[in-house]
């Protein structure tokens, strides 16, 4: 509770108050409003919200699941192996064949049986190889600097394109990352819900997602009627109506949250058969813990109650998964790691196909940037951004092309070479949103959703 106070003095403070503790203060005070709090909102305004003019564009998508895999993700030991290379170059491992004929490591054997489902993206081009720079780029589009904060583009989506249901259009699973950024100067009503809670873990339950249980259902309707009778008391004294409705916006997701059961289902797993875990590879393990016990990964959990957010409407799905920042012994943190991975990204793009859900539902793989050709003294891999892979499927984009390639060392792309911004732009293509268009800053700064992306029509089908 001390920690919502702190997040709710002032202006800037009471603007960044996030969708986690709003749901709080649903859940401490079951969604009472006071005075003080719409005073502070009245006093704030909302100059800096209001978007500049843009090219309406027809959705091929209606959302994204996004894999993020923190840590720099090795794409000689799984999308670009180089088997031809020298040694100290090419990928740990054997390849797995794909049905065109192209190879991946042999990591991913369940990945190449999909490969004509999907893109896999050869000559991404970073630019810079730093953890929190670089993942603060990839996640909004922009450098970090001092001078402004840029908003995500899960942020950016739900700006744009609002919700599609009951459900927040944005969800972080477990959490958002914490290099990634924040809302930057949009509303903070367009951040994530964060479940505070892994589905692959044991007790899995999202946390703040039920009505204390000393606050009878009698008791919670009075609050909601006595918060109405004084929203609409303020509506008459003609405090910003803006600012109401961002607030009242806030309140009914709460709400919603709160009593829906339909809602609540999204998020659980219950109602999935067995065949379904086995698909996205649940049992499936890596190497022995410190316990000497081969552990599930929870991989299979968290993408599943991702489809089933999609499936509900949530626009945005931010997923994270393991640790790849593999400076020493790559084949160990390979062997641990992928063999989850691949089963999982093989069960999503055949679970969405099987639904009819892939042309519509966007499925990225992303990490910062990539590792460096060769292998270092400890077995390992360091950081590289000058030219990486991703891996992405549906929502219009093209099937079974492997696009663009690194040089014969992995070093910087040999063909196609395709900057971070330009594929962020084409997404938000699909999406039906003009990347050109400009957002306003504090009420008067115009700023591109993204600066010098342009579409790249080779991706789409």
């Amino acid at each position: 509770m001390k920690q919502l106070q702190k997040t709710r003095k002032g202006c800037t403070g009471f603007r960044k108050m996030s969708r986690r503790d709003v749901l709080q203060a649903g859940v401490f005070g079951a969604l009472g409003l006071s005075l003080g709090d719409m005073l502070r909102l009245e006093a704030c305004g909302s100059d800096a919200f209001t978007q500049a003019s843009g090219t309406k564009k027809e959705a091929k998508a209606l959302s994204v699941i996004q894999l993020h895999l923190p840590g720099g993700f090795q794409q000689q030991e799984s999308f670009d192996p180089k088997p031809e290379a020298p040694v100290e170059i090419r990928g740990s491992f054997g390849v797995s064949k794909t049905k065109s004929g192209d190879v991946l490591s042999d990591n991913f054997p369940e990945t190449a049986k999909i490969a004509d489902k999907v893109t896999i993206l050869r000559s991404l081009v970073g630019r810079v190889p730093d953890h929190g720079l670089a993942t603060y780029h990839l996640f909004t589009g922009y450098p970090k600097t001092a001078v402004i904060d840029y908003p995500q583009m899960a942020s950016i989506v739900s700006h744009e394109l609002g919700k599609r249901g009951e459900l927040p259009p944005y969800v972080a699973i477990p959490n958002k990352h914490s290099f990634s950024g924040g809302t930057g100067f949009i509303s903070s009503a367009f951040g994530p819900f964060e479940l505070g809670s892994d589905p692959g873990a044991r007790g899995y339950q999202v946390r703040d997602f039920s009505i204390p249980n000393n606050v009878t259902t009698d008791r919670f309707q009075r609050r909601l009627s006595a918060r109405e009778i004084i929203e609409q008391r303020l509506r008459e004294q003609q405090v910003d109506p803006n600012t109401l409705e961002t607030m009242d916006d806030f309140y009914k997701q709460a709400q919603t949250l709160l009593t829906s059961s339909q809602a609540q289902a999204a998020f659980k797993l219950d109602e999935e058969s067995e065949a379904t875990f086995q698909l996205y590879g649940r049992d499936v393990v890596g190497l022995k813990g410190p316990d000497n016990k081969y552990h599930p990964k929870g991989l299979a959990e968290r993408l599943i109650v991702a489809r089933r957010l999609v499936e509900s409407g949530v626009r945005f799905v931010t997923v994270n998964y393991g640790s790849w920042d593999c400076h020493v012994d790559v084949q160990k943190n390979t062997l641990d790691q992928m063999p989850a991975l691949d089963h999982a990204i093989a069960g999503m793009v055949a679970d969405l196909d099987q639904r009819g859900m892939l042309d519509s539902t966007i499925f990225w793989v992303t990490s910062e940037f990539g590792r460096t050709p060769k292998v270092n003294r400890d077995g390992g891999r360091d950081h590289h951004a000058r030219c990486y892979s991703n891996l992405i499927a549906g929502g219009g984009f093209t099937r079974g092309q492997f696009y663009g390639s690194s040089d014969a060392t992995g070093a910087e792309p040999g063909r196609d070479a395709l900057p971070l911004e330009d594929l962020l732009f084409t997404i938000y293509h699909q999406l039906g949103i003009d990347a050109n268009k400009e957002l306003l800053a504090f009420g008067t700064r115009p700023i591109e959703i993204i600066k010098d992306g342009k579409l790249v029509e080779g991706l789409l089908s």
